[in-house]
């Protein structure tokens, strides 16, 4: 059986564990391959297991009946999701979709709780993550209600520069996302992405290709124009 536990060392919900708590908490963690699109769970599905990205893209979003999507984040490796059903034992509350091949790690409901009773500096951890989550949330309603779309895609590409960012010689480079992914995420149409994304290029705070691949070239004039 393989050991997760350096993948383990990674995720600031276990690093406060020891050596046997890695492997340990490893033994418990079971692997499982979803295609690219394949739904992982649905919202009001009941939460049965946390999710460890291993390798791959997850997006977390919510559906409106009339078909509508907002992607609230996408993940990639290290990341993990799916905690809350586990805690509250209420429904899931967003859906969770493959956007490429993905192989994630799921550690199930009993094994979760029985853990954190038994370790309780991974509780005060998961309340520092609850309090983040809290927090992204209350900023993506304020940028909705208070920013223009230009200003809301901005804070899109640099919490993306933050988060998933990599330095490279001409600036941050991002992950590649097409238009729509953005415009999911600012909550605005992709024409209105699009115009705002060559504004950006005019203005040399960015260079984008057809590919979806995103430089940033002058965060701190992005930033300022937040203000």
């Amino acid at each position: 059986m393989p050991s997760y536990a350096q993948l383990l060392k990674k995720i600031p919900l276990f690093e406060t564990l020891s050596e046997e708590e890695y492997e340990l908490l490893s033994k418990l963690l079971q692997e499982r391959r979803y295609a690219k699109g394949e739904v992982i769970f649905h919202a009001g599905d009941v939460g049965t297991a946390l999710f460890i990205v291993r390798r791959g893209e997850v997006a977390i979003r919510l559906s409106s009946p009339e078909g509508r999507e907002v992607i609230l984040s996408i993940l990639r490796r290290e990341a993990f999701f799916g905690e809350l059903a586990l805690l509250d034992g209420e429904p899931r509350s967003t859906d969770a979709v493959a956007r490429e091949e993905t192989y994630l790690l799921s550690l199930h409901q009993e094994d979760f709780r029985r853990f954190v009773i038994e370790h309780p500096q991974v509780a005060m951890q998961l309340l520092a993550t609850l309090s983040r989550m809290v927090r992204r949330v209350t900023q993506q309603v304020h940028d909705v209600a208070f920013l223009e779309g230009p200003a809301r895609l901005r804070r899109v590409l640099l919490e993306l520069a933050r988060t998933q960012g990599q330095p490279c010689p001409e600036g941050v480079l991002l992950p590649k996302r097409t238009q729509a992914d953005l415009a999911n995420q600012c909550g605005v149409s992709r024409e209105s992405v699009n115009k705002w994304l060559r504004d950006f290029v005019q203005a040399n705070v960015l260079s984008y290709e057809k590919n979806g691949q995103i430089i940033l070239l002058d965060m701190e004039r992005l930033r300022n124009n937040l203000d």
